[in-house]
């Protein structure tokens, strides 16, 4: 072997003993600060919370546990207790696995008529005179039903087309205007599908529709009907049609 040669190889051998030194100290470098680096315990979802969930739900419905992370883990706002967000809505989702944060809740107050809005339930305005939407009278939180008479074949008919609606924004009299035939509006809570449609059809066909208000408490519904000018003519309302079986 050459003297040069001879020169390389112990260079080689050198730059791996280096090498595997370094790697030995950094494994043992990070095995000492995770050793040495605190724990603290944290709120997690367990599944996807919607929003909208009251926090005092979460831990009562099973939507969280505790984890224990490192220090430098934690997220900033990470509540370190459920009682921080008792009295507080959820303003976004929160996802399976997160961390629960103060970030992701508001106040019933902050979030408005968002907070009162869950699942299949939409808020939508109606425009209508101060007769139609119980201005005046209808309050914030109440419950309505909805009203309506439609035209088939030049014959009209009435019925109920939606039921315990809540109020979620009353309509505003203005002090010192005219109360018969002013415009004014109301915003309900509907469900996206069949009460949405329908309230929608019977105002955008010749808007002749009403808002009942409902009892604040144990309120009893009527069986189904329609009325038309036969059934009110007939003895005892015998003769209404019938909806569904």
């Amino acid at each position: 072997m050459t003297y040069r040669v001879r020169n390389i190889a112990v260079a080689v051998g050198l730059a791996l003993i280096a090498a595997l030194l370094t790697t030995f100290y950094v494994a043992n470098y990070k095995r000492h600060v995770r050793q040495s680096e605190s724990t603290v315990k944290v709120y997690v979802a367990k599944k996807d919370v919607p929003q909208g969930t009251p926090g005092s739900e979460l831990l009562k419905g099973g939507w969280m546990t505790t984890a224990d992370v490192a220090q430098r883990s934690v997220v900033p706002g990470a509540i370190s207790s459920p009682e921080q967000i008792a009295s507080q809505l959820t303003s976004q989702t929160i996802y399976a696995g997160e961390q629960i944060t103060l970030r992701r809740f508001s106040t019933q107050a902050e979030l408005g008529i968002r907070a009162q809005l869950h699942g299949t339930l939409r808020a939508v305005t109606l425009p209508g005179t101060v007769e139609q939407t119980l201005a005046g009278t209808l309050k914030d939180g109440d419950h309505v039903d909805v009203i309506t008479t439609i035209h088939m074949n030049d014959t009209p008919y009435t019925r109920v087309i939606a039921r315990n609606v809540l109020v979620l924004k009353a309509p505003v009299l203005n002090t010192g205007t005219k109360v018969s035939g002013t415009s004014t509006s109301v915003t309900l809570a509907v469900s996206e599908r069949y009460q949405a449609q329908k309230i929608f059809l019977a105002y955008s066909e010749d808007e002749h529709w009403s808002l009942q208000l409902r009892p604040v408490t144990k309120a009893i519904d009527s069986p189904e009907d329609v009325e038309s000018k036969g059934s009110l003519l007939s003895d005892n309302n015998a003769k209404h049609v019938k909806v569904g079986k």
